[in-house]
């Protein structure tokens, strides 16, 4: 496989939101509006790539027996880091994903592609390997939350065109659910053209 093919194949062939289905809780939790999904996709990536990285370098060094637990100890640690990072520097941005961030480190999708892939190929394979799905994973939060925050906030990226005419329902769960399938089946049937 090219190293084009690894990174683009996250965000189509491999997409982890609408192909795999994997990190359905930050999707649906923090997606209420395209800033959120953004900057929660963009913090995602950041450990993914890291993540991946050391998990590739240390992965000969570490038993069998605890080599999840170790791969959730890297994972956790820039989780860490990234949320420390967020708190000093996006503060708001920290605020509106609350609880969400320190879930990042069980997130399947982080974990999946340490044990799937990053346990299995080269440092620089596993760090575009990262790249790839932190951006399919980036940008199906980013629309996600634009869909929800146009329909349901009558805004995009913060800026209000519509505001007090849009129903709310795009903004709650049920909604996010909606768009959610919705746009699943819009992106497998654009994928398979």
């Amino acid at each position: 496989m090219s190293k084009l093919q690894l990174i683009t194949k996250g965000l189509i062939k491999e997409n982890p939101t609408f192909v795999l289905i994997l990190g359905m809780c930050p999707t649906i939790g923090v997606t209420s509006s395209a800033i959120n999904g953004c900057g929660m996709g963009v913090a995602t990536m950041a450990v993914l790539i890291m993540s991946n990285i050391v998990i590739s370098l240390i992965k000969n060094f570490i038993p069998d027996k605890v080599r999840i637990p170790a791969f959730i100890v890297v994972i956790a640690s820039f989780v860490t880091m990234i949320e420390m990072l967020m708190q000093a520097y996006v503060p708001a941005l920290y605020e509106s994903l609350g609880v969400f961030i320190p879930l990042i480190v069980v997130n399947c999708i982080i974990l999946g592609r340490a044990e799937a892939f990053a346990s299995k190929n080269t440092p620089l394979d596993s760090a575009l390997d990262g790249i790839g799905i932190g951006l399919g994973f980036t940008a199906s939060l980013t629309v996600i939350g634009a869909v929800r925050e146009v329909l349901g906030s009558g805004s995009i990226f913060g800026v209000e065109f519509a505001p007090d005419v849009m129903p709310l329902l795009f903004i709650l769960a049920p909604g996010g659910f909606i768009v959610l399938g919705y746009l699943m089946v819009l992106f497998n049937k654009i994928a398979k053209r």
